[in-house]
């Protein structure tokens, strides 16, 4: 089988295994003592399901996240925080530990990392 394209990932997922990977990368970043002070503690339910809608949107799925927010803009839209090499590593750290946690399929892996890998290291900003 040949790899998966960043857009076809969503047919392979779907929603439901989607927002098992985006709860199960949160619960790590609520107790981390890099990114848990990144994200108002008020709102990490709204970042969750921010983070949610924007893979679906990015992975093929349902275009609600740009009907509801928009265009993208990520590096805009994290401007406001701080985000270095610990930052962007521990971000990785931490999917990668959601994405085994969800056990996802090696095939999907192989495409989702590198994919976030390329986003992470893109939000770099100090």
């Amino acid at each position: 089988m040949s790899p998966l394209s960043v857009e076809e990932l969503f047919d392979h997922l779907g929603e439901s295994q989607l927002e098992q990977l985006v709860a199960a990368f949160y619960r790590g970043v609520r107790s981390d003592e890099i990114l848990s002070p990144m994200y108002p503690a008020d709102d990490l339910d709204g970042a969750e399901y921010r983070l949610k809608e924007f893979l679906v949107y990015r992975l093929g799925g349902p275009q609600r996240y740009l009907t509801e927010r928009g265009h993208p803009a990520l590096r805009m839209r994290h401007a406001p925080f701080a985000i270095d090499q610990s930052a962007r590593d521990r971000w990785m750290e931490l999917m990668t530990a959601a994405m085994q946690e969800v056990e996802l399929p090696d095939e999907i892996r192989q495409t989702l990392e590198p994919f976030f890998d390329q986003m992470a290291t893109f939000l770099i900003n100090r």
